[in-house]
């Protein structure tokens, strides 16, 4: 008795260390050492520090990489040899997170071998990185090549999760607003917060037409402006639909994110294009441009950490009436899903590869850009049209199955 006592009594103050860990602040975190919220962090840092290295090597490494044997076959000359690095120090990051992945699969209970494995074992970790970062740039240039053929579908891989979790968070943040005891003021936040999301958009479309619409001849702008218009009229029309009722909000929030989506595929668009004239204007490398890559490349790693830990949206909803039961063993469950976790940042390192080569193993990149290039725009602009696809299908697939519910029952 007195074992199991003790064994329980442990058990317990593990847990409540870990929750003062958990509650405590940012610089808490790190100084209690190995637990998974400061190892987020790291992983994190890691990943910038690998993106930091791709654009270094297709930036500046182009005279180094000349020297290396290897390279000599290397065939399209100096823009080769950007993207090959590129794609190199993407392929180590890639096995970093990716042999994560594999070793921290379906960890659920912390305390465990896998969870320490996660969490610690640092001086081990501070190896294999730089050795698994190394290991490509070892590989003969056709390995590389069909690497950067794979990399575009894990891009759209993690381009498509990035979307879910948007979407999904856009969701519950619907439900808590309906969720609110004090229904009336509430009521006003949303229809405040969807008004001014609308106002957004409305100016952003407007925008987008005066920048990217010079003359009637730009064709391509206008067609990709106005569906984009057209999306956020059938986004709001589907969710205020009786049988539907999803209310002003989500389409709104959705609304804001494809006309980002769309301004981020136009803004792709190759520099020589006459309407494009932003970027014309921003040809040459000055401080703002370099302003503008920092931003996007920190933003990329922010949406890739914010989704790496966002594990819940894809997993079922729980039962209410087995929920008091299944609160006492989320004491020991672990925070987020590591092997999810790892593998949004295996498939990001993919992602960070084809923004810096602009989905385009032959396509040469200026200094100080990245994502820019007609591929790159398709791609932003199929983004776009897949998110109004998920989103629409999240509100119509409840009803579709009930309805099939109902008919199943009636026969």
């Amino acid at each position: 008795m007195e074992t199991g006592t003790s064994v329980g009594t442990s058990g317990r103050s593990r847990n409540d260390s870990y929750e003062a860990i958990k509650n405590g602040s940012w610089f808490n975190q790190f100084r209690n050492g190995c637990n998974p919220w400061m190892a987020r962090y790291v992983y994190g840092l890691i990943f910038l520090i690998a993106n930091l290295l791709a654009w270094a090597a297709r930036d500046y490494g182009r005279r180094a990489l000349k020297e290396v044997t290897i390279f000599k076959n290397c065939k399209g000359g100096e823009n080769c040899l950007g993207t090959e690095g590129v794609l190199r120090v993407s392929f180590g990051c890639f096995l970093f997170y990716f042999v994560m992945f594999l070793s921290t699969l379906g960890t659920s209970k912390t305390h465990s071998s896998r969870d320490k494995w996660h969490s610690g074992w640092w001086s081990a970790k501070i190896i294999m990185w730089p050795s698994l970062t190394i290991i490509p740039f070892l590989l003969p240039s056709t390995i590389i090549q069909l690497y950067g053929e794979i990399a575009h579908f894990g891009a759209g891989v993690f381009l498509l999760i990035q979307l879910i979790s948007v979407i999904s968070f856009i969701q519950w943040l619907n439900e808590c607003y309906q969720s609110q005891k004090d229904t009336e003021r509430c009521h006003v936040h949303v229809m405040l917060l969807a008004t001014t999301s609308y106002t957004v958009c409305i100016v952003g479309v407007i925008l987008m037409y005066i920048w990217y619409v010079p003359d009637s001849s730009c064709l391509l702008n206008i067609f990709f402006i106005t569906w984009t218009l057209f999306l956020i009229q059938l986004m709001t029309s589907i969710a205020l639909h009786p049988k539907v009722n999803a209310g002003y909000l989500t389409p709104a929030l959705m609304g804001l994110y494809v006309v980002f989506i769309c301004w981020c595929a136009i803004r792709s668009e190759p520099v020589g294009e006459s309407c494009n004239r932003k970027a014309a204007a921003s040809n040459r490398t000055d401080w703002l441009t370099i302003i503008s890559f920092v931003v996007a490349l920190l933003a990329m790693v922010i949406a890739t950490f914010s989704t790496g830990i966002d594990s819940q949206c894809f997993q079922v909803k729980k039962d209410v009436n087995n929920q008091g039961e299944e609160e006492k063993d989320e004491e020991d469950d672990v925070p987020y899903g590591y092997g999810f976790f790892h593998f949004v940042f295996a498939t990001g390192a993919m992602y960070f590869a084809m923004l810096l080569i602009g989905w385009n193993t032959h396509h040469p990149m200026k200094k100080w850009t990245i994502d820019v290039g007609w591929t790159s725009t398709w791609v932003r602009v199929v983004n776009e049209w897949l998110a109004v696809c998920v989103y629409i299908w999240m509100l119509v697939a409840p009803i579709i199955l009930k309805s099939r519910r109902q008919a199943t029952s009636g026969t």
